[in-house]
């Protein structure tokens, strides 16, 4: 499957000529082009989830807003319509209290946080996977470590389908390195799939400390090839502000 990781960037029209409207066609032909299966989006407001769902009609397109309200940011997911099917989906909190929308973690961004966790099956294959989308808090390292812990050890707790094969992938807003990073590189069970894909924060090329915080990891019975960023420009149009990660991923036998 072709899989891809994609900060999206909030649309409040702040970002002259790199403003979601100047950028829905290059990225609507930049889809076209590579024909993703499955595409986790962050940054997605209400309005730029519906324009996904009206636009993306090849896809399912699904999420919920990370409000009280279940309204503002999501976390959302697409999959091929003719490829894969949507088993389960759940979505929760990163804070000690999952299960309460928009619960946050002492300290933290004033920006709730939260996962979008899904099964999937593979038409062809019957295979069942899971997919799990996040976006960790960019103000305290200390909220981002323990969104982190949270998400890997949310998982295996899940009673159903808790064995299959797994994909993370979000902006992590931390960079390899960083000691938030560090549960990921310590599980054995875990592959990072985009460790040499280098910068993804790029602040439409004017970022003046570009970081590579964008990630897919895997679980499991599954194979990674090499990921590639995506890195079009058209007449100083960015696709977002930050690099898409793209990773060819395969089930192994």
């Amino acid at each position: 499957m072709k899989f891809v990781t994609f900060n999206i960037r909030c649309d409040h029209g702040q970002d002259g000529d790199n403003c979601f409207d100047n950028r829905k066609s290059l990225i609507l032909r930049k889809f076209a082009q590579e024909k993703p299966d499955i595409i986790c989006f962050q940054e997605v407001l209400p309005h730029v989830a519906l324009w996904l769902k009206n636009n993306l009609t090849d896809y399912l397109v699904f999420g919920c807003g990370r409000g009280v309200k279940l309204d503002s940011e999501q976390m959302t997911i697409a999959i091929r319509r003719d490829s894969y099917q949507l088993l389960e989906m759940h979505t929760y909190w990163l804070s000690e209290t999952p299960d309460v929308p928009g619960s946050i973690y002492p300290g933290q961004s004033s920006c709730p946080r939260i996962c979008t966790d899904t099964v999937l099956m593979e038409d062809a294959s019957g295979q069942i996977f899971r997919v799990l989308n996040t976006h960790l808090d960019h103000v305290s390292a200390e909220a981002r470590k323990l969104g982190l812990m949270q998400v890997l050890k949310y998982t295996p707790s899940v009673k159903a389908f808790a064995d299959a094969p797994m994909i993370l992938a979000g902006d992590f807003n931390a960079e390899p390195d960083s000691e938030e990073m560090a549960p990921l590189f310590e599980n054995p069970d875990l592959t990072v799939a985009t460790l040499d894909t280098g910068i993804t924060y790029h602040g439409y090329g004017m970022a003046p400390h570009p970081t590579q915080i964008d990630y897919i990891v895997t679980r499991g019975a599954l194979h990674c090839g090499k990921a590639q960023k995506w890195e079009d420009i058209e007449d100083g149009v960015y696709l977002s502000d930050h690099y898409p990660v793209c990773c060819e991923i395969t089930f192994e036998q």
